[in-house]
């Protein structure tokens, strides 16, 4: 078999293979038996029909076909392993030559696919970035001590109308053109929160214990979700939350502390070290951002016109093109990050251990709120557990990045952030992986060969919806 590639551009080439005739005569042989165990020919049995039979009766050319289609895949993938090319997504093939029936001759095809580019990564102990200073203000403790005594406050009934802040039991009622859609009755909520309805939060201001009112909003779900609805609110009763007082009492009771000044050093503590987070996750955006700046990463435009489009048909919006383009824009952006991680991975070496993914399932499952092992289940039936590999594998490369770039605070300091970012792993050639690199890219990987995935990570969610249906239907059956 010889094959050449011809570069079209930084994320696509085009094969060009020809399969001597030889070469070809084990498929050749494998197709007779494949058309013999699927024709009745009368006088011999199914599956002993000769080849000379065969041909007579359907054709040298049936043969060679069903051989070719069966070899394809076979002599693709050898031109790809002797190219040394890294395919992305679904290959286009064109057969240009099959051998004659009677002087039989070569196979010659051609296949154009999409590959990874070639990325020039600068060295990482060059990456000079600058986050935020270090600032602990009195009014960051002060409001963790407020939400600490939020947790211990009580409830009191009040004779006045509803403010922010305030916990209200109410009746809603919601029509359409004088059509009753839903009713619900005896609803907690508490001004403010902007978790229920469009509009709920101003229409409640000031009202009282017996009083209504109707307003206009969309439906949050149901047959007609997003449709405009006239929504009745109803205040059945008012209530504020009266807080205990600050002192040294109070410490006794919410914490392990005997004053109000211990608990208060160990709130800012916590300030601290939630303050130093937010320095790694900054560290972590302007490392990766700045790679980006350093590095050209073409992304094949045909792969990101595939996803947008899949993107939209599960949203129901193809004809939407504002959202087109936002969706566009955000794949284009995460393929670059995928891209750029995965190449700066293979040059770290980095790999990734079991225990290593197994932590990130299941922080994972706790994310979408089902069990470790169901979860894990759903992503192996789903196929996504290799894309959870490259994932980890993607934290891991660019905690690497921020381990060996050079992070200061906007006073000049130097910032370590060794606690967030781990060590060195020397086996698996690259830093432990750790919170503060969550969230990078999007969770989908760039497909390989044969794979299309959503980089929105739509397949993830897919999946683990199935699963979660799944296992409430089978809960259901067993209750019943």
């Amino acid at each position: 078999m010889k094959s050449d590639v011809e570069t079209l551009n930084p994320t696509r080439v085009k094969l060009t293979v020809e399969v001597g005739y030889d070469e070809l005569k084990p498929d050749l042989d494998a197709a007779y038996k494949t058309i013999a165990g699927q024709v009745q020919v009368p006088g011999f049995r199914r599956g002993k029909v000769p080849a000379r039979v065969i041909d007579q009766r359907f054709g040298r050319a049936a043969v060679i076909q069903e051989a070719v289609n069966e070899a394809l895949p076979k002599f693709y993938q050898q031109a790809v392993e002797s190219s040394d090319i890294r395919p992305l997504g679904q290959p286009t093939v064109d057969v240009g030559q099959v051998p004659d029936p009677k002087d039989g001759g070569d196979l010659k095809f051609s296949v154009e696919v999409d590959v990874r580019p070639v990325l020039e990564l600068p060295a990482l102990e060059d990456l000079e970035v600058s986050v935020d200073d270090l600032q602990i203000a009195d009014e960051d403790v002060e409001a963790r001590l407020t939400a600490l005594r939020e947790r211990f406050g009580t409830l009191t009934g009040v004779e006045r109308a509803a403010g922010d802040g305030d916990f209200v039991s109410i009746d809603l009622r919601a029509e359409i053109d004088g059509e009753e859609i839903e009713t619900a009755s005896g609803i907690s909520y508490q001004v403010g929160q902007g978790n229920m309805i469009i509009g709920i939060d101003e229409a409640l201001t000031g009202l009282s214990a017996g009083e209504s009112t109707t307003f206009t909003a969309p439906l949050a779900g149901g047959d007609r979700k997003g449709q405009d609805a006239q929504i009745t609110v109803t205040v059945q009763s008012v209530k504020e939350r009266v807080l205990p007082e600050a002192d040294d009492d109070f410490a006794q009771m919410a914490s392990e502390f005997d004053t109000l000044e211990e608990l208060r050093a160990d709130l800012r503590g916590q300030v601290e070290q939630s303050k130093k987070f937010e320095q790694g996750i900054q560290a972590r955006d302007k490392v990766l951002a700045r790679l980006l700046e350093l590095v050209e990463v073409p992304v094949p435009q045909s792969l990101v016109e595939a996803e947008v489009h899949r993107h939209l048909e599960q949203e129901n919006r193809l004809q939407d093109d504002e959202h087109r383009a936002e969706v566009t824009t955000s794949t284009q952006e995460a393929l670059k990050s995928q891209l750029l991680l995965d190449a700066l991975a293979d040059r770290e070496e980095v790999g990734v251990e079991q225990e290593e993914l197994i932590e990130y399932l299941v922080g994972q499952a706790q994310q979408y709120g089902m069990q470790p092992q169901q979860f894990i289940q759903a992503m192996d039936s789903a196929g996504q557990v290799p894309a959870m590999v490259s994932e980890v594998r993607r934290r891991k490369a660019l905690a690497v990045a921020m381990e060996k770039a050079t992070v200061t605070d906007a006073s000049g300091a130097v910032v370590d952030l060794e606690e967030l970012v781990g060590g060195q792993d020397d086996e698996a050639g690259g830093a432990d992986t750790d919170a503060v690199t969550s969230d990078v890219v999007a969770e989908g990987p760039v497909p390989e060969e044969g794979e299309t995935v959503d980089p929105t990570g739509d397949d993830a969610q897919e999946a683990a919806d199935a699963a979660q249906s799944a296992d409430d239907s089978a809960e259901g059956e067993q209750k019943a």
